[in-house]
């Protein structure tokens, strides 16, 4: 990460704690999707669910909905598990192409 910067490498944002806005532990980031032609990051990729890592779904969330909170060193949505569980999703090993079918089920769901 570069001293004094808001910008940050994305292996350092993988792994990183996602949280509800009262303080309940959603899951990590796995991944981020990034748009290849503006260059901006459209989704992180969160896993939740599973245990020790198998049986662990992907949801994606869009980027302008995470708020990175410095005192709890995660990201924080405004969604609950609930609207998680109900999010779109895949398998880790079942990645979709994010064509613009994908994107707008997931913008849709998320009221984007």
């Amino acid at each position: 990460m570069i001293s004094g910067s808001h910008v940050i490498s994305s292996d350092r944002v993988e792994g990183t704690t996602v949280y509800n806005a009262g303080g309940d532990k959603l899951g990590t980031i796995d991944d981020l999707m990034i748009d290849k032609v503006s260059g901006q990051v459209r989704y992180a990729v969160m896993e939740f669910g599973g245990f020790l890592g198998m049986g662990t779904d992907r949801y994606p969330i869009p980027w302008s909905m995470l708020k990175y909170d410095t005192s709890k060193d995660g990201y924080v949505v405004p969604l609950d598990k609930t609207q998680i569980e109900a999010a779109p999703r895949y398998a880790s090993d079942a990645v979709p192409s994010y064509d613009d079918s994908y994107r707008s089920t997931v913008d849709k769901y998320y009221g984007l």
